[in-house]
């Protein structure tokens, strides 16, 4: 079987974000950043003109999701024992067991994942991608992709999606 890929690696596509991890014990890391980079590698039918897609198109997809994180405090919505809350002057509340942070709520963005883990920013931005790659290019039809989020060189979580056809 015969397949094709196309792959998109770009210095550019990065986004810079604060976090801090709740480990497995219950124990937390400080509050911190990273420059977090995004590559993409898509499997899927050639069109026509014998391209999966065109990068000058999906680059701009990446990017875009990107831009909307960047400079953010990312939160974990769906931890078990965090909570969130905007106070009446638009102030973002996080409170995680004896933990209290407080920040302008229009710098936060609340993710649906249980821990602001490289994993599950992977899979978040990476369904987004699959959801937007759809809309965009409703004629692209994705057998494979591997979404790879880099929070420092070497070390990355990676969210694989297959539509299941062999």
């Amino acid at each position: 079987m015969e397949s094709w890929s196309i792959s998109v690696d770009k210095e550019y596509l990065k986004f810079s974000v604060a976090h801090f991890l709740i480990f497995p014990d219950g124990s937390q890391e400080r509050l911190h950043g990273h420059n977090y980079r995004v590559t993409l590698e898509l499997e899927a039918g050639l069109d026509e003109h014998g391209l999966v897609l065109d990068f000058i198109e999906v680059k701009p997809v990446i990017r875009d999701l990107c831009d909307e994180l960047d400079e953010h405090w990312i939160i974990p919505g769906e931890h078990p024992v965090l909570t969130h809350a905007v106070r009446e002057d638009g102030i973002m509340e996080v409170r995680y067991r004896d933990s209290y942070y407080a920040a302008p709520a229009g710098d936060c963005i609340v993710l649906p994942i249980n821990n602001t883990s490289a994993e599950n920013l992977s899979a978040w931005i990476g369904r987004q991608m699959l959801r937007r790659l759809r809309t965009k290019f409703p004629s692209l039809h994705i057998h494979r992709m591997a979404l790879a989020v880099e929070e420092t060189p070497g070390q990355r979580g990676v969210y694989h999606y297959s539509d299941g056809a062999e």
